[in-house]
């Protein structure tokens, strides 16, 4: 028995088959094998095909199938992690009107602010726990503002996972995660955000219908499934954006657990168990994936946007040429805790919403000409990422999230013991390193959601360990003092 985890991102579609009694992947593929091309007619557009994730889906179900030799009829259930933030939108034919709008297109970011300030700060985050912002809900009133004709043809919107299901099953639905991803979820009174939909004038027929995260979301045509080569009627049992998918892959559903990742950018995601809001919307906060009206389950999410970008453009403008990254991480261990006073400010990636939507930049700060050399610059770089990380959990525990356990993939910046162990310095927290992606997440997702699990427990009961980090208490103080240090040329070129 196996179910199929699809996880379709910006960059490409990966695909992972789990064998439900072991609890092992036995087959992953993701395609385009260069990076999905992201369309920019403007600047700070980005916008993408949804029919290009579907071929890249088909690909890479075809790959799983082939590779693994595991017949159509063993596939029992199939789950749908995808990109967050996305807009698509659909005619009463299901045929797509226009490019969706994908999560790192800002055209929305002046709707989300002139919205934000004419609801009210306070009302928008006693109802939403977020600014309007440049989510799912603004990028719509975009198009009703600039593309009417566009706006009048359509029968529903959806995010990408809701896309994908419903070229599957025919049929059009969503989740209250995926809702509140948009800000198109009310929390305070459980239901869709009329605050917000009344403000941009949007049409309630145009949300799709609600189903738990964990269901039966509808079940393959017969049509797709000879497409696919999968069974007609295997059913869409679970889906997910990204984040919330990627917590639930690491096994984190409960209040104070924490997941992270570090590639491009960087990202903590807390369980929050009450209804609770940054007063100054530096984080973003969600319904997680077992969020209910009985039992609030809140996912805050920090995103940090220069984090491995910047060790990539330390690596190649930097360090020696030809080096690898396990050698600069030899080549940043020559330099002490604190890099002998240089601080790296990693925020060279865009406006970062931890630091209220601010544009400060990238900076190299306490540089001195005659002690210093590329060793401590790369071991700046990623205690710049480390602290950055930091300066937001403590946003986090201000909410009420207490961080004891980092919950990670053994991927990209976690690769690097420098990082590890001071993120687990500064934190106090333990790190545990596990084996695991967002595809096979959405596939034990699925096995939840069709019940062949019992519970997350029993899903994640052979998730692979391969790592734990615990905090060294003997350089705690080295590791405070090089952070403070680091916080206060923070808030000094903040004030600037």
């Amino acid at each position: 028995m196996y179910t199929l985890g699809i996880d379709v991102g910006s960059s490409s579609v990966k695909s992972s088959l789990v064998n439900v009694e072991t609890g092992k992947c036995v087959a992953s593929a993701f395609f385009p094998k260069t990076e999905a091309k992201i369309t920019a007619v403007n600047p700070g557009w980005a916008e993408q095909d949804p029919e290009s994730w579907w071929e890249n889906m088909k690909l890479s179900i075809a790959s799983v199938m082939s590779e693994s030799g595991v017949s159509a009829a063993e596939v029992k259930a199939v789950g749908i992690s995808y990109q967050m933030h996305g807009l698509v939108c659909v005619d009463k034919n299901h045929s797509v009107l226009r490019p969706s709008i994908i999560w790192c297109d800002s055209r929305a970011v002046p709707y989300g602010q002139k919205a934000f300030e004419a609801i009210g700060r306070e009302r928008c985050l006693q109802h939403m726990l977020n600014s309007p912002g440049n989510f799912t809900a603004s990028k719509l009133a975009w198009v009703k503002d600039n593309e009417p004709e566009v706006y009048e043809k359509i029968y529903k919107i959806m995010l990408p996972g809701d896309y994908i299901a419903m070229r599957m099953t025919g049929e059009i639905c969503t989740t209250v995660s995926g809702l509140s991803e948009g800000m198109f979820w009310d929390f305070k009174e459980g239901r869709l955000a009329d605050v917000l939909l009344d403000y941009y004038g949007i049409d309630r027929s145009l949300i799709p219908d609600i189903r738990p995260t964990f269901s039966d979301q509808g079940r393959i045509k017969a049509d797709v499934a000879a497409e696919l080569g999968l069974k007609e009627g295997t059913p869409i049992t679970y889906r997910a954006g990204d984040q919330p998918n990627n917590a639930l892959s690491l096994n984190v559903f409960n209040p104070g657990e924490i997941a992270s990742t570090a590639g491009t950018s960087g990202v903590v995601y807390g369980v929050n168990g009450t209804v609770n809001y940054d007063p100054q919307s530096r984080v973003n906060t969600f319904a997680h994936v077992n969020h209910t009206a009985g039992q609030t389950r809140l996912g805050v999410l920090l995103c940090i946007n220069g984090t491995g970008i910047l060790n990539s453009w330390i690596k190649r403008n930097v360090a020696p040429e030809g080096i690898s990254y396990n050698e600069m991480n030899t080549l940043a261990s020559k330099a002490p805790i604190g890099s002998a006073g240089v601080s790296i400010l990693p925020f060279g990636n865009g406006a970062e919403r931890m630091l209220e939507n601010r544009e400060i930049n990238c900076s190299i700060r306490g540089l001195n000409f005659n002690t210093h050399g590329k060793h401590h610059i790369v071991r700046a770089a990623q205690e710049g990422i480390v602290f950055s990380f930091k300066y937001g959990i403590d946003i986090m525990e201000q909410m009420g999230i207490p961080v004891k356990v980092i919950h990670a993939g053994h991927a990209n910046m976690f690769l690097s013991s420098i990082f590890r162990d001071t993120l687990a310095g500064i934190t106090g927290a333990t790190i545990e390193l596990f084996d695991t992606d967002g595809a096979v997440g959405a596939a034990k997702g699925a096995g939840i959601g069709a019940g062949i699990y019992s519970d997350h427990n029993e899903a994640f009961a052979t998730l692979e360990k391969l790592d734990v980090i615990e905090p060294n208490v003997a350089k705690k103080q080295e590791y405070q003092d090089a952070y403070q240090a680091w916080k206060h040329r923070l808030e000094k070129s903040m004030a600037n």
